[in-house]
């Protein structure tokens, strides 16, 4: 039987039908279009389903989804997505009501860490490792366990969330409601603030990262650092209380090569332990890991 899965992001939504063993059937993408609130991302998915369902020829009799934030154990509420029109509603609820289908819904970053331990990475390279975490960094920072081959949320859905985790006070409030979370210090768009308020003009993170490497731009240079830094200690933390097999780093800011080497290098600073037998691993299912994960819940 095939499965149908939907990854609900900020700017767009894909759908996805793969084959039993894991190979794309059908694939599609649609912009979110989330500023117009709540009721019309529920008309956006169920347009991408209905897209879908024309072009397979029938539609699906189950639905795994992955979603910013996470719903809520005891109230079946969505919490904590920065997709803010979501939360504190029946979203799980509803959408199955709305596609009058049963579904599956995890974290997003949950979803990308079960795509590349069952599909991707952690497959090809360590297929015995049993705890995974999978990290996001972008224009948010998340992390998704998986054991055993299933994604953990833990009993309050949270589990994994290490982009809200206090790193330090310089990153200032966050959505979240609290001061200095992680993903307020080493997301994308939080390091080209800094960067801005240090050298009184905007550039995007590749630009920064590459004038960093000219060596022509001390401002480049203070934010590339602060990412190192902070980075190093934000996993080591997850590292200390998780003890995985291996860590795979997934996101726009995980295809920064310096992490890799200057940034892993630094985590044994942190560590409660005298080094880093931890495997930081490259994912290779891209930018649709998490919709290939949500078709595998």
């Amino acid at each position: 039987m095939e499965k149908w899965g939907i990854d609900l992001g900020g700017t767009k939504i894909e759908g996805v039908i793969l084959d039993p063993a894991g190979g794309v059937l059908l694939r599609r993408r649609i912009p979110t279009q989330a500023d117009r609130g709540y009721a019309h991302i529920l008309d956006r998915i169920a347009l991408l389903v209905d897209d879908l369902a024309a072009d397979f020829g029938r539609r699906p009799e189950r639905l795994g989804i992955g979603t910013p934030g996470t719903l809520d154990p005891p109230t079946g509420l969505l919490k904590n997505s920065n997709t803010v029109a979501l939360n504190g509603r029946p979203f799980h609820r509803d959408l199955s009501a709305r596609l009058d289908l049963p579904i599956t819904m995890a974290n997003d970053a949950n979803c990308f860490a079960v795509a590349e331990t069952r599909l991707g990475v952690v497959r090809d390279e360590m297929p015995a490792a049993r705890l995974v975490f999978g990290v996001i960094m972008g224009t948010g920072v998340g992390g998704g366990i998986v054991i055993d081959g299933q994604a953990w949320a833990g009993g309050q859905g949270i589990g994994g969330e290490w982009g809200h985790m206090f790193l330090d006070d310089s990153g200032g409030p966050c959505y979240c409601g609290k001061v200095g979370c992680v993903e307020r210090i080493i997301s994308g768009p939080a390091l080209e603030r800094f960067y801005a308020a240090r050298a009184g003009t905007e550039r995007r993170l590749p630009e920064i990262v590459a004038r960093h490497r000219s060596g022509a731009d001390p401002d480049a240079g203070a934010t590339v650092e602060r990412l190192l830094h902070f980075f190093a200690k934000g996993i080591a933390n997850v590292i200390n209380v998780l003890d995985p097999d291996c860590v795979v780093l997934g996101g726009g800011l995980g295809r920064i090569d310096l992490l890799y080497t200057e940034g892993v290098g630094r985590v044994v600073d942190h560590l409660f332990n005298p080094r880093l037998a931890t495997p930081f691993l490259r994912p290779k299912l891209g930018d649709s890991a998490g919709v290939f994960g949500a078709a595998m819940l």
